[in-house]
């Protein structure tokens, strides 16, 4: 195995050697190059958001047909959302633990699951005397944290002026905890700072969560006695916002609605770069590429009040009267404008009165016919510790690990025979061309190769390439073999940074613009030999590209907060950066085969860690590879690579199954048994030589 390493690291200081590199360059001129790319980088989220916004624009044939086109749009949304398809039916399992007086209400302190173990906690405020059922308010909370000593009362203690202003006018009002600062402390930080970028492969939302309970909450609701379901409204600010949004988008039995200072455009999100501000809750794996104009339209014609602040910085101006003219377009076409409101206050992202105000009345008018001047100002009456539902937390929760089965991973037998392994591949190559790989261009740009420089030394010769692989998106290809040489075989390595630096460290210091005459450049020269030998002996061409984000083409270092949020914005836009990897190795390998001398060599591809994944998936959309070589690959997309919605469909071993109809695959420095599935379809194609472990 250490010999097999060494052999990539003599052929690749080949390649290292060149110039063009900006690894081990001065930190300023490194800087400058990432600084050039983030701009390209910006070019190319403006590009998309501008092709998604016009997509994702709603037409209107007729009044008449809105109600189909509108459920339709709200099927891809609960898909997008990893809602569970039916709804919850599970029993709610509610239990009352604690009431509070007040002289004008009764907080009842309680809690149901919403399917079991997923516990959710909640106060309902019942005004005191009803006669009759009542006009009810489901209150979404922001992100608040209420903590003391390490215990949690949840954020609906936070917000708790809210219910008791409705209670106080006659409406029962219930609000409910988020998993991320409830009494049950969940998370909705997945891949905002923890990393956990298999949500996107799960296709895990945790908005979807949120809207799922917030249905289950209005399942609760309509068993009350007190509660006139036909007369249900939701409203909630900030995180509560945009929560709004989803349930009343999601659920019909929602009369009215009224999210505050919680909605803005993508825009705003990605182009203005808002992302690295907002947790995950904000945001869904959008596959078909929906703008948040068309997830509110969704409301429509039932009663909609849009209330934000001119100074908000997290949900700013301009994106809110973009998503709120594109609404109303939808209002005024079936004829529910006068439904649709639009609110701004002064202020930044508060939860102010004046900002309450507005809201208050749009209910009062829209569930109880009251146009009266609102006078009293919401005020909260309790402790926060008074309003906590649990007194231990239970043990079969699953709130905290809800990521993990909230939507479900695609499980699959290994196929009994080649007519079983046929339908099970046809659906995995349905699923990616619909789902995962859904959003890639339609129609290639052309390539624009250009040679970026040429040089030859002691027998080698090494150039790079440019080439385009879409709107915005250029890289750097580098080629080596022996000089004058027609060779037969080619590898082409995908290089991950961690491949990229040991890349450049096998050459040593590279300042020089002209490799054989500069006097600062030094090589490792038994590597350099090594290398040199290979390419000789072996007929041999070697290629390494960089994918986008990395090497030569990096926006912002490893690991940095800021590569992190460039990250988030591809799902946003129905992407994963790693997915789009896939379309740079599928565009390389379209040049290589038109470059003369070297287009008809047997070739190999060729990936580490995250990048054998995105080798992986090259190799089996292209299906002219001979050879994929795999290095210490991610036995599951929960380890890495990351790709939009994939593990619903599919998991590494099946991508390795699809590759062998076409290519010899070689996976070093992992188990066998974990490829078992992989292993079985090699015999059922009578390919068992086909895959190789090392």
């Amino acid at each position: 195995m250490k010999n097999t390493r060494l052999k990539w690291i003599g052929i690749a200081a080949l390649v290292a050697a060149g110039p063009g590199m900006i690894a081990l360059a001065s930190a300023e001129d490194k800087d400058a190059v990432m600084a050039d790319n983030r701009a390209a980088l910006q070019a190319y989220f403006e590009d998309q958001v501008n092709r998604l916004s016009e997509a994702s624009a709603i037409e209107i044939s007729s009044v008449e047909d809105w109600p189909e086109q509108r459920e339709r749009y709200r099927r891809q949304l609960a898909d997008m959302l990893g809602m569970p398809s039916g709804g919850g039916d599970s029993p709610l399992n509610a239990e009352i633990t604690g009431t509070l007086e007040h002289d004008e209400f009764t907080v009842e302190k309680l809690h149901f699951q919403a399917e079991p173990g997923l516990y959710v906690t909640a106060n309902l405020y019942i005004p005191k005397d009803l006669e009759e059922p009542a006009p009810t308010i489901l209150y979404l909370c922001g992100h608040a944290r209420r903590v003391s000593d390490g215990v949690s009362f949840g954020n609906k203690t936070a917000y708790q002026r809210h219910p008791a202003w409705f209670a106080r006018h006659g409406y029962v009002a219930m609000v409910v905890d988020t998993i991320q600062l409830g009494e049950i402390e969940g998370l909705h930080h997945g891949t905002h700072r923890q990393g956990m970028w298999w949500w996107n492969s799960r296709g895990y939302s945790v908005a979807g969560v949120e809207a799922f309970n917030a249905m289950r909450a209005i399942d609760y609701l309509e068993t009350r006695a007190e509660v006139d379901a036909d007369r249900i409204g939701v409203t909630g600010r900030s995180g509560g916002g945009i929560g709004t949004l989803f349930l009343a988008a999601l659920d019909e039995r929602v009369a009215v609605a009224a999210p505050v200072a919680g909605i803005t455009d993508i825009r705003n999100h990605v182009v203005d770069h808002l992302t690295p501000r907002h947790c995950d809750c904000n945001y869904f794996t959008n596959v078909y590429r929906f703008d948040y104009a068309k997830i509110v339209s969704l409301i429509a014609p039932r009663p909609l009040m849009i209330a934000n602040t001119d100074r908000d910085a997290i949900f700013p101006l301009d994106g809110v009267q973009r998503v709120h003219a594109e609404t109303a377009d939808v209002y005024r076409r079936i004829g529910a404008e006068e439904d649709l409101a639009l609110t701004i206050v002064p202020g930044g992202h508060g939860d102010t009165q004046s900002l309450r105000v507005p809201v208050f009345d749009w209910f009062n008018r829209h569930l109880k016919g009251d146009d009266s001047l609102i006078e009293r100002p919401a005020v909260s009456f309790f402790d926060t510790a008074e309003l906590r539902v649990f007194d231990e937390l239970p043990e079969d929760e699953i709130v905290t690990r809800i990521d993990e089965t909230f939507v479900p991973a695609a499980e699959h037998e290994t196929p009994g025979d080649r007519e079983d392994w046929s339908r099970q591949r046809d659906s995995f190559r349905d699923a990616l061309r619909e789902t995962v790989f859904r959003n890639w261009p339609e129609h290639p740009v052309d390539p624009g190769v250009s040679r970026a420089f040429a040089v030859e030394r002691e027998g080698v010769h090494l150039e790079a390439w440019d080439f385009t692989v879409e709107s915005h998106v250029e890289l750097r290809l580098y080629l080596a073999r022996a000089s004058g040489s027609n060779p037969q075989r080619l590898i082409l390595n995908v290089s991950d940074e961690a491949g990229w630096r040991e890349f450049m460290k096998s050459a040593g210091d590279v300042f020089g613009e002209e490799l054989p005459a500069h006097p600062d450049v030094t090589t490792d020269e038994e590597a350099f030999t090594t290398g040199r030998r290979l390419l000789e002996e072996g007929n041999l061409a070697f290629a390494v590209l960089a994918p986008r984000g990395i090497g030569p083409h990096a926006w912002a270092e490893p690991d940095s907060r800021e590569a992190t949020h460039l990250r988030r914005s591809f799902p946003i836009i129905g992407q994963t950066l790693d997915g789009q990897r896939v379309l740079d190795v599928l565009r390389a390998l379209e040049m290589l085969r038109a470059t003369e001398d070297i287009g008809n060599a047997e070739l190999t591809l060729r990936g580490e860690r995250e990048m054998a994944g995105v080798a992986l998936y090259a190799a089996l959309l292209d299906r002219e590879v001979d050879r994929v070589f795999l290095y210490d690959t991610p036995t599951s997309h929960h380890e890495g690579t990351e790709l939009l919605q994939v593990l619903r469909y599919m998991d590494f071993p099946q991508a390795v199954a699809l590759a062998l109809e076409d290519s010899e695959v070689i996976l070093e420095n992992t188990d066998p048994e974990v490829w078992r599935y992989a292993r079985r379809v090699a015999e059922l194609l009578e390919r068992g030589d086909a895959l190789t472990f090392r």
